[in-house]
């Protein structure tokens, strides 16, 4: 060996001596490395002793202990720990510490890890716990490192709508309505932390990421934008950016990524979003809102349908049209989803809240919604939506169509209007002046006495032409009872109808003349009857004795229930409709005696005073602006029914009955149709008499 390999050879073993002696641990770092070697031996022991003996049944492993220890240190280290489901650790100067709260009961992880706990089954418990939160965080993958954090609340606010974002799920979890109190609460919250959830949930080929399990980092990047953001530990980001719009119950809401494509593979062309809300109560009165409670969605198009789930009972759906938009609603209120795009369907959920179960006085129902929208992982923002958080006032929610110029929203469609034709008859006409008038007047008692009055102005001319008809009606009664005592027995009966047919026409008076107008307006009466109990502008509005309009006006109440009508009637007397019902008999009397029915038809005259009390027992529970207008109403047909009576000349009536008779008439194809069948009749009859004869 020559010189120069040798100097080579001695200067390369003063190097790695060097680095050996430079980088040789301390004597704390050996001792720690021992330790871990003593835990994991001693585990490992433990688990061989409890197999043997049948000690505590749960350990855990060596390579359980290593891969906690892994995610104790992965990530972000201002967020390094694990915080799930009470299991609570962290690593101090090498040392896994915490605690497992199990409810009844809280372990320190030392006593789990040196087999010192209580008992076999508080540590079989507090073992468990551990493994699932560890495989919580593995599954997790790159977003591991936000499931420890804390939750912090930020707040958005303008003059309709105060919103309260968490930072646990980066989800609304407070929305209250300033504008609107709750028959228990000095604001509706049409969101209330605990009772209403919603997540997206991500996923590759081997993982799913759901939001709610995260915490989110806020960045308020002005009063009315807050952005709620995930890093993960690949430096990938994930986000909801809400923004309270101003002076409006609307808040955007978008998801914003970066370096995604990462994470989640491009060929997952949809995200889940879980939406999960307990219903809670607004109103004193609960039937009408429970009544009031579903899941609405539109159909995607402008022309799209909006339906809903079942009002009454429990009710699920499968939908597999694409959706514009999905809400939330009760009698007042409703939270509404609108996408940008669309949902891809969705499975609905809506169920009752049982009598026995604890908080059924509280809510109303349990609401679920399922469903997905398009995503792309590459995408800075992939999908983005309105959150619509307010009243369910029409001439709010006419407004709101344009967040989607492309489409109807038909947002009003959340309010039962009635059907197509009554619908109709509240959207172009009572809707229109019910709003006006409220902005003149303050008082919306008087506003409905000013409707009411509008409105029988408007039928006043059908009011007038019911009462001639009843007047000619009236008058031809002795006639009538002249053609029936002629044409006694049902083998006249045909005869005794052609007598009676040919006197109404020479008179010019027809028995349906006073119904007709009557039916003409029953679908203004079927309008506001659907109208008032959805007016929210009626709700807390006081008039006279009535505390707010849209409820009853209890007089008195009592607890024990009556049989069989309970469930309509309730526990109360309301004063309003008492009086409209006595109202509705007094108008009954007066018309029966206008028609002279008390000999003629003896029954219907019963069955005419029964149904003012049969409306009592179905009244009696809706909302007093309803009982209200009716009464009203009664009392202007009655005064309109006195008036008739003074403008209505009885011997001008009878004259143009007399001069109806004295012209020639054709006979109409009913009357000849009527004729033929009576002689026709007639004919049987004899072919039967001769029959007989031969018999004998």
């Amino acid at each position: 060996m020559d010189k120069k390999t040798l100097t080579g050879l001695l200067l390369m073993g003063l190097v790695i001596f060097g680095f050996t002696w430079f980088n040789r641990p301390s004597e704390a770092e050996l001792a720690e490395r021992q330790r871990i070697q003593d835990s994991i031996a001693l585990v490992e022991k433990k688990a061989q002793q409890a197999a043997v003996k049948g000690g505590v049944a749960d350990m855990l492993t060596a390579d359980e202990l290593s891969r906690l220890k892994s995610v104790l240190t992965a990530g972000d280290s201002t967020k390094a720990g694990i915080d799930k489901d009470g299991v609570k650790l962290s690593l101090k100067n090498g040392v896994i510490a915490g605690q497992i709260d199990l409810g009844d009961a809280k372990v320190d992880f030392a006593e789990v890890l040196n087999d010192s706990t209580a008992n076999a089954a508080l540590h079989n418990r507090a073992v468990a716990a551990v493994k699932q939160a560890l495989e919580t965080y593995n599954k997790s993958g790159m977003f591991a490192s936000n499931l420890s954090g804390e939750d912090k609340v930020v707040t958005l606010k303008n003059d309709s709508l105060t919103i309260e974002l968490s930072t646990k799920g980066g989800t609304i979890t407070r929305a209250s309505l300033n504008a609107y109190k709750a028959f228990n609460a000095p604001h509706v919250e049409v969101f209330t932390p605990g009772e209403n959830q919603y997540s997206f949930v991500l996923g590759n080929d081997t993982q799913t990421f759901d939001t709610k399990d995260y915490y989110f980092t806020p960045t308020q990047l002005n009063d009315s934008t807050v952005l709620m953001q995930l890093v993960l530990d690949n430096g990938a980001k994930w986000g909801l950016k809400y923004t309270l719009v101003p002076g409006s119950y609307m808040v955007r809401m978008e998801i914003v990524q970066e370096g995604m494509e990462t994470v989640v593979p491009s060929k997952y062309n949809s995200i889940e979003l879980n939406w999960n809300q307990k219903m809670a109560r607004h109103e004193e009165g609960k039937m009408f809102e429970e009544r009031n409670s579903a899941i609405y969605y539109k159909m995607l198009g402008s022309d799209g349908d909006v339906e809903n789930t079942s009002e009454s009972g429990d009710d699920d759906e499968n939908v597999k049209e694409r959706l514009k938009w999905i809400a939330t609603k009760n009698q007042f209120f409703s939270a509404v989803l609108i996408a940008d795009s669309c949902f891809n369907g969705g499975i609905l959920d809506s169920k009752e809240i049982s009598k026995d179960d604890a908080d059924y006085q509280k809510y109303l129902k349990n609401f679920s919604v399922r469903t997905s929208v398009p995503y792309a992982s590459n995408k800075a923002n992939p999908a983005s939506f309105y959150f619509y958080l307010g009243p369910n006032r029409y001439p709010t929610l006419s407004d709101y169509d344009k967040y989607s110029p492309n489409e109807d929203l038909q947002l009003t469609r959340l309010i039962p209007l009635g059907w197509t034709l009554f619908r109709w008859i509240n959207t172009y006409v009572v809707i229109p002046v019910f709003t006006w008038l409220g902005k003149y007047i303050g008082s919306y008692g008087i506003i409905i006495l000013i409707l009411t009055i509008l409105i029988k102005l408007i039928l006043s001319p059908l009011t007038y032409k019911s009462y001639l008809s009843q007047a000619k009606m009236r008058l031809l009664t002795p006639e009538i009872n002249a053609i029936n005592e002629k044409y006694p027995g049902d083998e006249n009966a045909m005869k005794r109808q052609q007598k009676t047919m040919e006197l109404y026409s020479m008179a010019g008076a027809s028995p349906f003349g006073g119904c007709l107008p009557m039916l003409l307006q029953m679908p203004i009466l079927i309008a506001m009857f659907t109208f008032f109990p959805s007016c929210i502008e009626l709700r807390g509005q006081s008039f006279l004795w009535a505390a707010d309009l849209s409820a009853p006006d209890k007089i008195f109440e009592w607890t024990a229930q009556i049989p069989l009508i309970s469930s309509y009637f309730g526990n109360h007397i309301s004063l309003f409709c008492l009086l409209m019902t006595v109202t509705n008999i007094l108008y009954t009397h007066l018309s029966m005696q206008s028609q002279n029915q008390q000999s003629a038809m003896p029954g219907m005259k019963w069955m005419m005073y029964m149904m003012p009390l049969m409306f009592l027992v179905f009244f009696n529970n809706y909302a007093s602006g309803l009982s209200y207008y009716y009464f009203i109403s009664l009392l202007i047909t009655i005064a309109q029914t006195y008036s008739c009576r003074l403008f209505v000349n009885e011997e001008k009536v009878r004259a143009k009955i007399a001069e109806n008779r004295a012209k020639p008439r054709k006979k109409s194809g009913f009357m000849a149709r009527l004729e033929e069948a009576q002689r026709m009749q007639q004919q049987a009859m004899k072919e039967q008499e001769k029959r007989n004869k031969r018999r004998r």
